[in-house]
């Protein structure tokens, strides 16, 4: 893969042979996010889980002290009073049945984030064919099914963010923008890897974390050391 002047000066920057510390990390994948636009940074943590068994998936969700500095644009699928309380919440979209047709005939995806109340999963079921291979299908674990919609809402605005394993077994997950300063995405990190190493699956035997590499979304890639996660 051919890659252009300004990456391959970013990546002389970093040494592929060493596994930085994250504060020194954090700071490369600041200095090599390069693009004339706000780069997001993220983080991908490759597992040595195997999420073809269930009692090895990871899945949950975190909020990030400092947000992802992405404006989160959520969808609530609820009924009656629930539907008050969702708008009240600042959902971005609520509705009902009338929202299938919508998503399944015209494609309608303006929504990064999709909540429903317990009592909406049948309807939201039958999307699970366009939302699943998206990743916006409601999940309890993540706590995006839930009675509770306004502390549903109210988090996902203040920065939480869903982390899964993907079909290689690694987690792919932003921590904020390359405008943060270096301490809020070292917040944001630590938020992220606390959850991660809690979220370890007791069934797993042998290594857990295999590598954790953080990227700006044009910049190379930097090792983390994973010694301090165990």
């Amino acid at each position: 893969m051919k890659h252009g002047k300004k990456y391959t000066e970013a990546a002389k920057q970093v040494d592929r042979s060493v596994a930085y510390e994250a504060a020194d990390a954090i700071a490369l994948a600041k200095k090599t996010a390069t693009a004339k636009f706000d780069e997001t940074i993220e983080v991908h943590i490759r597992t040595g889980c195997d999420g073809r068994h269930a009692e090895q998936q990871i899945r949950g969700a975190v909020v990030l002290p400092n947000g992802t500095g992405k404006t989160v644009r959520v969808l609530v699928f609820a009924k009656g009073d629930k539907v008050n309380e969702a708008e009240a919440a600042g959902a971005d979209f609520v509705g009902g049945d009338e929202l299938i047709p919508r998503i399944q005939n015209e494609g309608w995806l303006d929504f990064d984030v999709v909540v429903a109340t317990p009592d909406m999963m049948g309807v939201v079921g039958r999307l699970g064919k366009i939302l699943g291979p998206k990743g916006l299908m409601p999940n309890p674990k993540a706590g995006t099914v839930t009675m509770d919609v306004t502390k549903a809402v109210n988090d996902i605005k203040a920065g939480k963010i869903e982390y899964r394993l993907d079909k290689s077994n690694i987690v792919h997950v932003p921590i904020g923008k390359a405008s943060f300063t270096e301490e809020k995405l070292q917040e944001n990190f630590n938020a992220l890897m606390d959850a991660i190493v809690k979220a370890r699956p007791s069934a797993l035997k042998g290594q857990y974390l295999k590598s954790i590499t953080l990227a700006s979304t044009m910049g190379p890639g930097v090792k983390v050391s994973t010694a301090k996660f165990g």
